[in-house]
This record gives structure tokens, sequence and C-alpha cells, in this order.
């Protein structure tokens, strides 16, 4: 989504007193929402010592090196080889790292078009972090990776399909992996219960075209309340949110049914196709029609996205 990534070059706001960095994608024109690299190809972002949150998710299979990653103030010890996930809105950073090595991927939500359940597993997995893996786990998450990054330079004809793919395995066998390291450690920073049940309200359709106030009431909270919670969280408003889980669900019906556009304007709450064309070009940079004929021909991107500070 717009909001989600940002074009190369485009300064980071400075963020409100008191409240930290939010980092989007950099993303060119006709590019997928997606990254994949070493952390030096990556870049300085991938060892930020200052605390900040994303507007994607961002997964590190650590090979090499020591320190502290700090997520949510939840403090963990660096003894390779680890697989870190980190969700938008979760603040963390690295703290006296040396060495650091291994490969990151990075994506927004939109990018989960071909498997929308991954969502949820993404969420838990961020919710546990941190995962020390056995030599096993390692070398077949090592060889994912791999493959993520080599589809990604490469880039050939149906290259978005495949990352997708590859992306779902190496989710799934993530949410298998056990905590070895003793469980999630107590974090005062983690997502709130309420901002997560305002999370999988607004991922149902029932909740196309709800206002905040109504997703209050339905949540048995005032607006003011629910802004705050959210916000606390995910580093965003619920307004901003609620606009891309519309936007998000209009692309999920765009690219797997047939429906017209008229009819993914209704199920999404618009009852002006015309209005919701407009909304959609200013969410996703392309209309409904454009979305669509892209998304069935897997046409390649033309230059890959990489971390905005």
């Amino acid at each position: 989504m717009r909001a989600t990534t940002v074009l190369p070059g485009t300064p980071c706001p400075e963020p409100p007193p008191g409240d930290v960095p939010l980092h989007r994608l950099e993303v060119v024109p006709g590019a997928a929402p997606f990254a994949a690299g070493s952390f030096d190809e990556v870049g300085p972002l991938s060892r930020a010592e200052d605390p900040h949150r994303h507007t994607f998710h961002e997964i590190v299979h650590v090979t090499a090196g020591s320190g502290t990653h700090v997520v949510d103030l939840a403090r963990w010890p660096v003894r390779p080889p680890h697989l870190a996930v980190i969700s938008p809105g979760q603040v963390h950073h690295w703290e006296g790292g040396r060495d650091l090595d291994g490969t990151l991927v990075l994506f927004t939500d939109d990018f989960l078009v071909d498997h929308p359940e991954d969502r949820e597993v993404l969420r838990r997995l961020g919710e546990r972090c941190w995962f020390a893996l056995d030599p096993g786990d390692d070398a077949r998450t090592g060889r994912l990776m791999a493959e993520l990054v080599g589809e990604h330079r490469r880039r050939d004809p149906g290259f978005e399909s495949v990352l997708r793919s590859l992306l779902h395995v190496l989710v799934v066998r993530a949410d298998r992996l056990p905590c070895r390291d003793g469980g999630r450690p107590p974090s005062p920073g983690r997502p709130t219960a309420l901002a997560d049940a305002f999370t999988r309200l607004i991922a149902g359709r029932q909740a196309a075209g709800w206002t905040v106030r109504e997703c209050a009431g339905h949540l048995g909270v005032t607006p003011g309340y629910l802004t705050q919670a959210v916000r606390a969280a995910t580093g965003r408003s619920p307004g901003r949110l609620l606009i891309e889980a519309r936007a998000y669900q209009a692309q999920q019906l765009l690219a797997h049914t047939e429906l017209s556009v008229r009819q993914v304007a209704a199920r999404t709450g618009f009852a002006d196709p015309a209005y919701f064309s407009r909304f959609f070009r200013r969410e996703t940079g392309t209309s409904p029609g454009a979305f669509r004929k892209h998304h069935s021909r897997r046409h390649p991107s033309i230059e890959a996205p990489r971390p905005h500070a």
C-alpha cells in the first residue's frame, strides 16, 4: 500500500515527540514490495542501533555475530544461528552488534495476496519473535533464504509468483519451530490485546466500510481509547489501518475472483465504483483493472525495493 512504501529518496518524516522513527520500504513504480539480501546488501538499516518501527515485515536469518537484538524491549542475546521475525509496528534495534551476518527478507502485507492466511501466522511469529535453530532447521532455513535471494536477483519470468510461494514455505516452517530459548521474555511494549482484536476485526470482510467509531463500538471501547491503543502498538492510526485493510481486501477479490470492479467495490463498502477506483489507485498506485491484469500475468518488476529510513 502507498502508506507502507515510498519512492526511492523520499525523506523519512520526523516522528512525533516521544515516538520512534517509522521506516517504510522504498519501491520504484511497478516494483513488488519485497526485498531480500545479506546484511550488507540491505544496507546500514539492517544493523540499526537506534529504536525504530517498520510498516513492513522483516525475517532475519542470523548466521554469525554477537550482541543483543531488542524487540519491544525484550532482549535477545545473539548466539547464532537464529531466526528473527519482526512484525509491522514492533519497535526493535541491535545493541552492541559485532560482525552480524545472515540474510533478510522484507515485504509488506499486500505482497501476501496469494496467501492471506500468512498474515495471522506472521502476527503470531512476531509475538514469539526469536528462534534458536538446530543444525537441521538452520540448513533448511539457509537454503530457503538463498532461493529467495536468488529469485529476487535474477527476476526470471514469473519470479514474483515463485517468491510468494517460497515465502509461504518459510512462514509455515517458521511457525513449526519450537521456542528453544525458553519462550518470549516479558515485554512491556508488546501489542495490546485490544490492538490485536482490532487487527483481527478489520481483516474480516464484515468490517468493510466501517468507521473507527463503529469498530470501537463493536469492541466495547471509546474511539479515543482504541486510537491510543492501536497507535501505541503499531505506530499508525486505526483509520489508516482501516483504509489499508479495505485496499487489501479489494486486491484479494480482484486477484482471486471473477467479480466485476463494480461488485468488488460493493463488497469492500463502496457504493460508487468510480470513487472506489480513485481510492484503489491512490492506495496501490494502479487501477483495479491494471492490478488484475498484472497479477494474472505476473509481469516481472523492474527494480528491487530497499528499506527506507
